[in-house]
């Protein structure tokens, strides 16, 4: 059992850093298509993840310790069984079962070829129930099994091949039974899986969700918050090439700011690179002075970040303990701790205040310049 807790565990790792690779990207695609950020398409989709990763974990692994691992068998080792139901014959074998015996029939849960088969499969049960999801109509019953054929076939290769050429010999066998119990198992969670899906929206559902957000022209305070993200993400990257060396790195972020924020929405109209990726722009509230109010936006985001850069600066000053200034140094170096920590949350709070209102609330550099998101163009 501490082998398939072990691989579980790993998956769950690779799950978590995936999340964090994944999540923007993600987020993207959900504003780009629903205009809104779907939590049960969320759940479904890293979920999805992580259960993909733990069956391939738990085929996988663990690795043996060396390549080698022909060195590690006899001669003679057989690498696969094309026997179909020898799962059967393993669990009758010496177990004292009587199949005219009813009361010899418990004998099966404490056979471990019986464990092992059950848990063949379930090995792909979650899988049928998540092609379910995907292919959305009962009638693809078919498909979803051939597509779970083939992903279980797919690791019995992986298996027998010592996963492509990595170790030169197998270190398990590739079993027909296994396609048997994975395809059959994947096969009933497709059946099954409507119970588990009305705990959650259907398509439609969603679908109409988007629909009425475009046909109200509703922006969720996220998709404003996550269009400024894919901004300063965007200065970053080019600023990687611009040398560390204090006044001029916060000069040249200044420009790239400036440019993102300003002369970009200027450009189109109101929107920055972010809103674009994001199919939405911004307008006035009464409807006029755009390009001013958008100056206006651009110089609010602008004094918010030079105002933490110089607080930075100050933050950086060194002076050697013979100087005079020594004292008055530590000073400034704490006052520009506590003051960047103390803006940091408050900006924090506000962020928080603005997303969990659901739109009641806008972001202070939109309310400074009396502008509004909008999906109209």
């Amino acid at each position: 059992m501490s082998l398939y807790t072990q691989s579980i565990m790993v998956a769950f790792l690779i799950t978590i850093f995936l999340s964090f690779a994944l999540f923007i990207p993600w987020l993207i695609y959900t504003y780009r298509k629903y205009g809104y950020l779907s939590i049960s398409k969320t759940i479904i989709m890293f979920s999805f993840i992580f259960y993909f990763l733990s069956a391939l974990c738990l085929v996988l692994l663990p690795f043996p310790p060396t390549r080698d691992t022909c060195s590690l068998q006899a001669a003679d080792t057989v690498h696969y069984n094309l026997r179909p139901f020898q799962f059967i014959r393993d669990i009758l074998k010496d177990s004292g079962i009587v199949l005219t015996s009813p009361s010899t029939w418990l004998y099966i849960t404490k056979q471990p070829a019986f464990f092992q088969a059950f848990y063949n499969f379930l090995l792909l049960m979650p899988f049928g129930i998540y092609l379910r999801y995907f292919l959305k109509k009962r009638e693809y019953w078919k498909r979803a099994f051939i597509i779970s054929f083939l992903l279980t076939l797919f690791y019995e290769v992986t298996q027998v091949t010592g996963v492509y050429g990595i170790f030169n010999c197998a270190y398990r066998i590739f079993d027909v039974d296994d396609l048997m119990l994975n395809s059959a198992g994947a096969w009933l969670g497709f059946f099954l899986a409507p119970i588990v899906w009305a705990l959650f929206p259907s398509h439609e559902a969603v679908q109409a969700k988007a629909a009425e957000i475009a046909k109200n022209d509703i922006v969720k305070p996220l998709s404003i918050l996550l269009a400024i993200i894919i901004d300063l993400f965007i200065a970053q990257l080019i600023l990687v090439v611009v040398p560390n060396n204090g006044i001029f790195e916060f000069f040249m972020k200044f420009i790239m700011y400036m440019l993102l924020f300003g002369l970009v929405p200027t450009i189109t109209g109101g929107a920055t690179i972010g809103m674009k990726v994001l199919r939405f722009t911004m307008t006035s509230v009464k409807g006029n002075g755009i390009i001013q109010k958008t100056w206006r936006r651009c110089f609010a985001i602008l004094a918010t970040i030079s105002l933490l850069e110089m607080i930075a600066i100050l933050g950086q000053i060194k002076l050697n303990m013979d100087s005079p200034f020594y004292v008055l140094q530590i000073v400034i170096t704490l006052v520009a701790f506590m003051a960047a920590l103390l803006i940091r949350l408050i900006i924090i709070i506000h962020v928080a205040r603005v997303l969990i209102s659901g739109g009641k609330r806008h972001l202070f550099i939109d309310e400074y310049a009396g502008l509004v998101a909008t999906r109209k163009k």
